[in-house]
């Protein structure tokens, strides 16, 4: 089964947790995946990874290094990427038990946070704190990239979602629109995770999590 009919097929199973016909676009996880390091050991996690697209190019960019954790709450999907990707550390599971997650393996941090999920993942009780959370596993060098499709950039679920992004982040960026993508979409871009509250980190803080860490 091809990459495009297997998420067509899990889209009409379950539109609100696929919410998409077809994969990203190769532009779009390019923008996707570009906080990811091209040195060093980092943790990178993936959350909503679908069939792959964004999988395949944080493996082509770790390139062996570090550990790469992807967390799928589909079934089918998660049992599709075990089998394409030996070599990423795949989890079925909801994004929400992300602290969990890593703590199970030994982990109490990641260095990059990529999310494919689709905003309906933002709301209700779990949702709304689905951000903070994110937010809570990154350190102050961290980054989380989350792609949202443009024609729903300015409806009130996505000016939320900002919202969440600019209360739990210090610094969002929006990239351009890519429009080689059906339908086109943007990325946005969050570093230096506030504390709980959404005040900023004083400069003594961070001083004294450079040097705990």
């Amino acid at each position: 089964m091809s990459e495009t009919v297997l998420f067509a097929r899990e889209f009409l199973r379950s539109p609100l947790r696929t919410a998409s016909l077809i994969p990203s676009s190769a532009r779009l996880v390019e923008r996707l995946v570009a906080a990811v390091p091209e040195r060093g050991e980092p943790v990178v996690v993936e959350l909503g990874p679908g069939t792959g697209p964004a999988t395949e190019a944080i493996q082509r960019k770790l390139a062996g290094r570090g550990r790469h954790i992807a967390v799928e709450l589909n079934e089918r999907l998660a049992a599709h990427l075990i089998q394409r990707f030996p070599r990423a550390e795949i989890v079925t599971g909801s994004a929400w038990e992300l602290p969990r997650i890593l703590a199970d393996r030994g982990l109490r941090k990641a260095d990059v946070v990529v999310s494919s999920l689709p905003w309906p993942a933002f709301k209700g009780p779990n949702g709304s704190a689905l951000v903070p959370k994110i937010a809570s596993v990154l350190p102050e060098s961290g980054v989380y990239t989350q792609f949202t499709y443009t024609w729903t950039h300015w409806a009130p679920p996505s000016r939320h979602r900002i919202a969440q992004l600019r209360q739990a982040f210090e610094e969002v960026v929006t990239s351009r629109t890519v429009y080689r993508n059906l339908p086109p979409a943007l990325v946005y871009s969050a570093r230096r995770p506030r504390v709980p509250g959404g005040q900023s980190l004083s400069p003594a803080a961070r001083a004294a999590n450079r040097i705990a860490s």
